[in-house]
């Protein structure tokens, strides 16, 4: 009997070892892993001034912004260099998931369902939405239902597309890749409208006085996440360094100037 308990002992044991190893996390390397190379690859869409733009440095083409700053801290702080990655930004997330980047900063709201798949960082910055029209439309495009059957757009995968869906229902959503892209079509007349952040919209009406912000009220999500740094899931270790940086830039003050000189910088960027 004694012996047929010892055997059932042994068995559960090794169930509960079988359990427990097959729960086991993986070990989170993140941290490590970019110390061990001695580069953070950064995942950005540079087409997003004050944030992340290219201008002329020196003659030469140059990715910079607020975002980019950001990135340099981080790399600051971690000891190691810094490598830019540009890219369309409905791409930049899938960039961490195919192992492209380290890290992706581009003006990412961290959603709660992008937050399914992803790893954020702490909050640095919040936007508020606006319309941006073609200021002769002023006085034509004054709420959401003037701009009913008419071409309204938002960057492909951006949170300014469901607000167009959803506060712009009458309308009609163009999604394209590039903001650039949408400002030209808004100036040939291809676009009535576009949905965008309100700092990133003052900067293109800077620099044309053909454009304008409409005073079409949108909603504010008071639950609106605000830009964060994104990374795959699973890298505690990481978002720790990352929040401890963004914690000091926000404190200083460092993140409100980086925006306010990039902003400067957009307005004559060539």
């Amino acid at each position: 009997m004694k012996k047929l308990f010892t055997t059932v002992l042994m068995g559960l044991a090794t169930l509960t070892l079988v359990a427990c190893g097959s729960s086991k996390t993986k070990e989170d390397t993140s941290l490590k892993d970019i110390q061990d190379k001695g580069k953070l690859v950064v995942a950005l869409s540079p087409d997003y001034a004050p944030f992340e733009f290219k201008t002329l440095v020196d003659g030469k083409d140059t990715i910079v912004g607020a975002d980019v700053e950001i990135a340099k801290a981080i790399a600051d702080k971690l000891g190691v260099e810094l490598e830019l990655s540009p890219m369309s930004f409905n791409n930049v997330l899938a960039s961490l998931v195919s192992k492209k980047a380290d890290i992706a900063i581009s003006g990412i709201s961290a959603t709660e369902e992008r937050a399914k798949n992803f790893d954020f960082s702490d909050v640095y910055y919040n936007a508020k939405n606006i319309v941006l029209i073609k200021k002769e439309n002023m006085g034509k495009y004054t709420s959401a239902s003037s701009l009913a059957d008419r071409a309204v757009g938002a960057q492909k995968g951006s949170i300014q597309e469901p607000i167009v869906t959803e506060q712009l229902p009458d309308s009609h959503l163009v999604s394209l890749m590039q903001i650039t892209e949408m400002v030209t079509e808004l100036n040939s007349g291809k676009l009535d409208a576009i949905v965008m952040e309100e700092t990133i919209a003052k900067g293109y009406v800077a620099n044309n006085e053909e454009l304008a912000i409409a005073g079409i009220p949108l909603k504010e999500d008071a639950g609106e996440p605000g830009s964060a740094v994104a990374m795959v899931k699973g890298s505690e270790s990481l978002k720790k360094v990352i929040d401890e940086v963004i914690g000091e830039l926000k404190s200083s003050g460092e993140i409100d100037t980086f925006v306010q000189e990039a902003y400067e910088l957009s307005l004559s960027a060539e």
